[in-house]
Formats: C-alpha cells, structure tokens, sequence
C-alpha cells in the first residue's frame, strides 16, 4: 500500500554557511600548524629589514563569496620549544610581546601591518578577486565574530585580520587570543586630518581616552616619533651628464661620440627624490612639547637620520637608447634597394666596359697598374650613382661622416701604401691583447667578433648611425658602401685589415667567417698573381721562409722562371692545357712520362728515374725512401680550402644525403679524398719513385706498423709493413694512390676555387637586408655593451653591479650560442644592460649631489663612498652622526639651499595651511620645509578593563601626510573575569 503522509522532517543539525565558513578558516590554520603557543626568540634590531618575509595563501569561500587567506611571517631560526613552555600559561602570546618591542619601529620595506603592529606573523583575510570589498558594517561584524570563533576553537595564537572597504585603503580589522587575553586591532582612515591630531598632545588624548585607563596615576607612555622631509629640487646641482654633442661628428672632429665607442650615462636626472627621516626612537611622556602653539621636535636635534632615495622610473639612458633602437632593426622587413630606391646602383654602361676591360687584360701581358688606396678611391662611385638618381642633397650619410667612418674602419686606406701585405701589418698586427684576457675572449662565449675586428667596429658604426645619421637608410647606405669596398679590395688585391688569419674563426659571427674567407680568397689571389709560389700554397707556417728551398731545382731552369710570372688560372683548368704551353722539350718528355704512367710506384723500381723532382719544401730530416733509398722530401702542398659555419652545414647535409648504399659510400669517400689525392700528387712529384709505404710514412705514422725480425744471417732487422686498415681490399688510399700523377702543388687543380667563392661572398654581402645585417651584429653590440658597463663600473666599484653583470654574460652566452635566439630572450639582455647603466647613472648622480669627488678629507670622502653606495643598494640607510655627521651636513645644505629657491605664494599659502605648526614655530623661512610625512608610535602596558587586571600592552600607531591620516591601534583587555 502506498504510504499515505510524508512525513516532514527538519534537521537542525545541519551546518549552516556560516559555520562551514569558520570549520574552513580553522581548516586552514590547522593545515599551516598556527595552532597552540606560538614560541620565537625575542626580536633583534632591524631583523625585520634584513631578514626574509615569506608568505603563504590558499582560497575558502563563505557561500559564492571568494576569500583569499595569506599567512605573512618572518622566517626565524627554530628555538629550542620546551624552555618556553616552562614560562607556564601566564606569558603573553608573542604578537602581544612584539606590539611592545622597540627594535623594528618604521621598518623601510615590510608590509602595512608590519608597520603599523610591528608583528612578526599574522595571517590576512581578504576578498579574493581584486575589485570585490566588504562594505556594510554587518558584513565586517559577521567576519570579525567568525575569526574571533575560529580562534577561540583553535587555541591559534596569531593574530588574524579581515580587510574590509575598498582594496587602496588598507583598511583592517583583526583580533589576536592567548589564555585569559585578546588583543583588538582596530582603525582610523580620514582624508580631512582633524586640528587636534596633527601634533602630539591631540594624539595623546586620544591613546588616553581609548585606553580609558580605571588607574588614576596612569602608567608612562613611551613615544617613537619620526619626521619625514622630501628634498625634489636640485635646481642648483646640474646633472652632470652632457648631451653628446652630434653637429661635432661632422669634419672629422668626432667631439663626444666617437665611432667605434658606446655612449653611456642617463640624459635625465635618475634620481629624482631625497627622502630624509629624522627619528626619534624612544622618548618618555613629558620630556617634549609638541601642540598646536610649539614644538621641540627639530630636525637637526633628531638622535636618528635615515636617507631613502627615490629612483626615477626607466630613466633616459643613451646606451639602453642605442641598444634599444639597434634591436628595433632587426624587426624591419625592407631590402637594401627598397631603402635606397631600387636603381640607386645601376650602373649604366657597366657591361660595355667589363668587356673592353676584359679584352685589354687578353692582349696586355704586363700587370694590370694598381692605384694607391686612399679615401677618396675608397668613397665610391657609389656617391655619384646616387645623386646621379635622387637630388643631390638626399644621400643618407654626408660626405665628411662617411670618410670619418670608412677611414676609422680602414685605417690602411690613410697610409697610402700600395703594397697589401705591409699596410695590414700596420693595421692588424700587434694591436691583438694577450689572449688570456677574459674580456678580449668574450667573443667566443657570445658569438660575436674580437673586440679589435673590423666586424666589431662595423656594428658600433651601424649602431651609431642608425641612431644619429639618417637610422635605417644610413644603414644601408653604409652598409651599401661597405660591400663595395670589399669587392674593391678582391679585385685590386688589398687584404682586409681587422681580420685576424688564416681560416675563418667559427667561434665568431658568421659575417665575421664571411670577411675571414673573402680575406683569405684575397691572399691566395695576391700569392698567385704576385707569382709568390711557396708563401701561401703550402700547409707549412716556414713556407715562405723555405721558398728558396722549393725553389732551387727551377734555379737552372731559366725558361721555368718565365712559365713561373704567367698567372696561376691558366694552371687551374687541366693539365693537358699546361703541357701545350711548354716550350722546354725535356721538360715535356719528362711529363710526357708521367701523363702516360698511372701507377707511378709499382713501376718506379724498373725503370731508370729520369723524372725531375718537382715542388720541395725541404728534406724530412729522419726518413729516406724505401727503395731508391734517397731521402724522403717533404712536398709543397695545396692548404685545404678554409670553410665557413654554413659551408660545413651544407657539405655535412650533403654527404649525409648521399644515403648508406655503396654507391653513396664510394662518392662520399671520393668527395672526402680531394686533399689526400693532391697531397699524394705533390709527394709523388716531390719523391720521384717513391711508393705508397713512403707516402703513408709520412702522412700517416700510424699506418705503417714496424718490427723487429731475424733475417735468414740471424741478424736482427727492423721490417715494416702497411696497417690492417691499409691492406683492405679496394682501400680509398691505394685507389687514389694509383689514380695520383707526379704533379707539383702549383700545377694541380686547386682545391680551393677562391674566385668561385669570393664571389659568393661577395654576392652573400650585397643581399643582406638591414634587418640581416643587425642580426648578424646584435651579438657584436651586446659584447661591445657589456664591456663598456664593466668599464664604466671599474670606476665606481659598486658590488651589486658585478654581480648583476656576471649574470648577464653567462645568460648572453646562453641565448646567442644558438643560430637564431628569440625577440624576448634578446629583449631580457638589453633590458639587463639598461638597469645596469641606470643603477651607475644613479651612483654618479649621487657622488655629484654628495660632493664624493671634492672632498678632500681622505676619511671623510671614503665615509662619504660607502655612503652612497649603501643608498644605492639598500632601502633606507642611517646617517652616522645624524645631522652633524659629514654626511648629515651636507643632507643639511641641499634642504637649505632647496628653500632659499622663492616659492610661488598660492603653494606657500598650501604649506601653510597644511603644516601651520612648523611655520609658526620657525618663521616663514626655515632650513627644513614642513615634514611631508610624521609618524608617532605611542606604547604602554596598562591594565584592562579593570584596575586589578593583568598590565596588557597598548599601541597606537598614527600616520599623517598631505592627503591622509590614519591610527592604527591595538588594545588588549584581560578576558579572564570578563
């Protein structure tokens, strides 16, 4: 049967929002073990500066209302527990004892309540979502009982505080429990400040009244009072930074900025507030006067001064401005042509003239002149061509900055020396610092170029006239200019100064490899055409030095000699072209021979040796060859062709593809063995019947295993023989060995084709947008960047920044190790940098105000040092002596001379208003101007609510500035009988 009643019931068991709310907050406290006696030392002086805050939060809600709960403390070393508990159950909980402790008063950096309570731990409930705020008073009534509750259930003895109204008023209500007592901390926050409450004795009246005190001599009150004043006018002390003088650049004069040097330093006064304190720590009720008639309270009698000082935010400074506007480039998309206008380097009838060119090189054997460098040569038609196209006055870059720049990049374009070799000696040589030096060796960790390079100095010039001369078109333009003096140079063979040599360096940029190769195409192009046969065609650092050696078996030879002066590009092709050229008809049957002979060992024993030994460099000294038995000599040998980062990308990426079949085996190992073959070429023609053993003897010790065996005589002898790896069948040694003819290094195909690859380069040059080209340079900047701030640092010595800049370098070698480094990583470096250079502007700006330099006081001007760099490194530090130390006279001075400045009258009437106290106390002009701020901590330890209660402490904190007012009080009543 169906039941008929339902029947209704009502729980009344049933947790409500409410108490869910408070079993959440008790939850929490739970969690973060805030439950039971707190124990801590008593504090020591200034911990609450120097020690480390930490907080922790976590998220309860009261129905849909989000709160958030932070529990803020100072982080102590453990105490040992069980020697406070022996105090038994009458001690005061810590946040009690704090409220009296006088060692942390107006901490310079700690939290609101910090300031205000002076506690150590307290825990904070407040609405979670920012512009949430509990308003109505019943709200704030419902959350204080909840806290009071969940104290209470949890015996917690830390202070716990609700925020209530808006978020910017830091307004808080909180309570604090311990056995039989209960602190309320309670607040005042007024826009309008109340006469009575601006000075001393309102404040007491009020402390007294709230107390309400049952004893009728009542308890002393002990005072912490502290005055703050604003200093913001340093009209009389000139920032002493100046402003780079620009027009100056012009004419060669280079005034403040010269090219291939950072500017450094802010444009504006990075400083821009002095706040000084004047503090009285500890005064007794009575001892001072201060109403609304009087007041003893003169800064320059304070026992206590302390200085803040306040920063300008992100001030202007000229390298953060260079680094910053270089970076910027990198972003820009435009090509060259598209900034210069595109038929900007046309060149009109250029083909007509290549071919005429051309054809008086055919017919005229003598060497082609060469002209003198020098820096009108060097300012290309490139000028011409375009105001040939645009207006004549539209060229980016002036004339005269032009020259200073490619002078200042080519020093070698002044000294008009025709001669190559030695103008580079003048330039590059010896201008290398002592590699040991870590900042010269920053290349390397930054991938950028040597801090002497022509690489180096071409991004501090870029770098300067993107920011002064014409920004990106007087990039291109340079840049435009720089491409053409490189083909200049490669084609009227002038090295490259700048540029260290040899191979390109791959610890470098990969420009900086670029000019390296086409440096290194220019040497081999001078060699050649200059007919210099040993000095840049072999392996061997004494080459040139053994020339004559090489040279001595040509020396009887006189119709050798002239074949010598003929270029080197006519022995580039084949050797079937050479031998048609040769008129010595020995000659040519003696190469005749070799042509027809393939393998020239196996029949070199047979036949009589008629062959002429070709292309020494100089006897091996221990070695002689096996079986002619003559000694073995060492060949003049091709250098291997020096590569670039991106060449042995793409090689490796093209073996690679070659696949593992053996097909592409053989073709790689073919591909790999051009040095070896023309290697064995040149020891074949060195060594006339030579073998293979002897050419592995020498190249490849190794290889060639020897023993110790008795002969059939019994006599012991040394047998030697070819290593395993050689004896394999179709080995890569024995077949090149076999395909090898005796030909000396000058006549063999070149393995290095530097008129191929000079115009590689030179083609890789001329299409790189701006954007390209500051990419490639950022790295060079940011080197050229953090040197110049370690130099700057130098002179002031601040420790904050070592460390700062340390961090830069290891996070700089980080990011540009990798081909292409992100926008935000690159972005964090500079930013790096610009707060490095901001903190020495600082440094500098405040040696200027505090007179560092002209002191003359040896003691006084070290005193005076430390002085600022503890301003620059902490948040507020104490003048020693107050306002009679040397630092304190001169705090002193700028405040006077800041108040002799005539004040407009309408603000005077302001101040007046506002601090009528101090205006009527000192007169109209005084040395200091009315406080900006006056803190007064009053304390006492009374006892509540009735006389025969326990003494509790009692606190009130009170804060007066032009545009708010605020007490702060904690009052604690005994709750034993109450």
């Amino acid at each position: 049967q169906p039941e008929s009643e339902v029947f209704e019931i009502t729980d009344f068991t049933t947790a409500s929002e409410w108490e869910r709310f408070i079993s959440k907050i008790e939850e929490v406290l739970n969690d973060w073990k805030l439950i039971g006696i707190s124990s801590g030392k008593p504090l020591e002086k200034g911990i609450y500066t120097t020690g480390t805050w930490e907080e922790k939060s976590d998220e309860i809600s009261f129905a849909d209302f989000r709160f958030s709960v932070t529990h803020h403390y100072l982080v102590q070393e453990p105490s040992d527990k069980d020697g406070k508990e022996e105090l038994g159950e009458d001690a005061l909980p810590l946040p009690m004892q704090d409220l009296m402790c006088m060692n942390n008063d107006f901490p310079p950096r700690a939290h609101c309540l910090v300031r205000w309570y002076g506690l150590r731990e307290f825990v904070v409930i407040a609405p979670a979502a920012n512009n949430e705020a509990v308003v109505s008073e019943s709200k704030c009534n419902l959350l204080l009982s909840s806290v009071s509750i969940a104290l209470g259930n949890t015996g917690c003895q830390v202070p716990l505080f609700v925020q209530i109204h808006q978020k910017w008023r830091r307004m808080y209500v909180g309570e604090c429990q311990g056995p039989g007592v209960r602190t309320d901390f309670e607040m005042v926050h007024l826009r309008k400040v109340p006469s009575q409450y601006t000075h001393l004795s309102g404040l007491l009246e009020v402390f007294k009244t709230k107390i309400g005190c049952p004893l009728t001599p009542l308890p002393p009150v002990s005072m912490a009072i502290r005055l703050t004043y604003v200093l913001q006018d340093w009209q009389q002390y000139f920032w002493p930074q100046q402003p780079p003088d620009i027009d100056a650049l012009v004419g060669g004069e280079v005034g403040g900025l010269e090219f291939g040097k950072l500017p450094f330093g802010a444009c504006e006064d990075p400083i821009s507030e002095l706040h000084l304190a004047t503090t009285w720590p500890h005064l007794a009720e009575g001892i001072i006067v201060d109403n609304d008639v009087y007041s003893d309270l003169d800064p320059m009698q304070a026992p206590q001064w302390s200085v803040r000082v306040r920063k300008a935010d992100n001030p202007q400074c000229l390298l953060g401005d260079f680094l910053t506007e270089f970076f910027k480039l990198c972003r820009r998309k435009e090509s060259t042509d598209e900034i210069l206008g595109r038929s900007a380097f046309e060149e009109e009838g250029k083909e007509v003239a290549d071919i005429t060119h051309a054809l008086s090189k055919l017919t005229e054997p003598a060497p082609v002149p060469i002209h003198k460098l020098s820096v009108t040569n060097m300012v290309h038609s490139a000028k011409k061509k375009i105001r040939k196209h645009r207006g004549v006055d539209e060229s980016p870059l002036n004339n005269d900055v032009l020259n200073t720049i490619l002078l200042f990049l080519f020093p070698d374009a002044a000294d008009k020396l025709a001669d190559g070799f030695e103008s580079r000696a003048n330039t590059s040589a010896g201008n290398n610092p002592p590699p040991e030096n870590e900042d010269y060796n920053l290349f390397s960790q930054f991938k950028s170029a040597p801090s002497d390079s022509l690489t180096y100095k071409l991004a501090l010039c870029l770098c300067m006239i993107n920011f002064y001369h014409g920004g990106v078109k007087g990039v291109a333009h340079l840049w435009q200019e720089f491409v053409l003096e490189m083909r200049y140079r490669w084609e009227n063979n002038y090295l490259i100064p700048g540029l260290a040599y040899g191979s390109p360096d791959l610890r470098c940029c990969l420009l900086h490899q670029k000019l390296q190769m086409l440096n290194c195409c220019i040497e081999r192009k001078k060699a050649r055409d200059e007919g210099k046969r040993g000095s840049m065609s072999d392996r061997s650092p004494s080459a040139s030095g053994d020339g004559a050696k090489g040279g001595e078996h040509s020396g009887d030879n006189p119709d050798k000699e002239k074949e010598f002066g003929k270029s080197w590009e006519s022995w580039s092709d084949s050797e079937e072209e050479f031998f048609e050229c040769l008129s010595d008809t020995e000659d040519l049957k003696g190469n005749g021979q070799e042509n027809g002979k393939k393998g020239g060992a196996k029949e070199g024993n047979k036949e009589p040796v008629n062959l002429k030994p070709e292309g020494r460099l100089h006897p091996h000294g221990k070695l002689m060859l096996l079986h002619p038995g003559e000694p073995l000599y060492v060949p003049i040998t091709q250098e291997p062709a020096p590569m670039t980062e991106d060449l042995l990308e793409e090689q490796s990426e093209v073996l690679a593809k070659l696949g593992t079949s053996a097909e592409g085996a053989h073709l790689r190992a073919r591909m790999q063995s051009a040095c070896l073959l023309s290697d064995m070429e040149s020891f074949k023609a060195a060594n006339p019947g030579c073998c293979l053993e002897d050419f592995v003897r020498w190249y490849s010790p190794r290889d060639y295993i020897e023993e110790e065996v008795v002969d059939e005589k019994g006599n012991r002898v040394i047998k030697g023989e070819l290593s395993a790896r050689m004896k394999i069948p179709s080995n890569m040694w024995v077949e090149a060995w076999e395909t090898a003819k005796p030909v000396p290094a000058r006549r063999q195909k070149r393995l290095f084709d530097d008129t191929r690859e000079a115009e590689k380069v030179l083609h890789y040059l001329a299409v790189q947008k701006p954007a390209d080209l500051a990419r490639h340079l950022l790295p060079c900047i940011i080197h050229a960047a953090v040197l110049k701030v370690k130099d700057e640092e130098a002179v002031e010595d601040i420790s904050s920044v070592k460390k700062i800049i340390k961090q830069i370098i290891s996070h700089s070698s980080k990011v540009l190790r990798f081909p292409n480094p992100e926008d935000k990583k690159l972005e964090e470096i500079i930013t790096q940098i610009m707060s490095v250079e901001a903190i020495i502007a600082r440094a500098r700006s405040l040696k200027a105000k505090f007179g560092v330099e002209k002191c003359e006081n040896e003691e006084e001007k070290e005193d005076l040092q430390r002085f600022v760099n503890c301003l620059l490194e902490q948040p507020e530090v104490s003048v020693v002596g107050a306002g009679r130390g040397p630092a304190g006279s001169i705090i002193h001075k700028l405040f006077v001379n800041a108040q002799r400045v005539p004040a407009v009258p309408p603000l005077e009437e302001e101040l007046r208003r506002s601090g009528s106290l101090e205006e009527r106390r000192q007169g109209v002009q005084s040395d200091f101007p009315p406080p900006t701020g006056r803190e007064v901590i009053l304390r006492s330890a009374v006892p509540r609510p009735a006389p025969y209660s326990k003494a509790l402490p009692q606190r009130m904190y009170s804060v007066l500035t032009r545009e708010d007012f605020r007490l702060a009080g904690a009052f604690s009543a005994d709750t034993t009988f109450f």
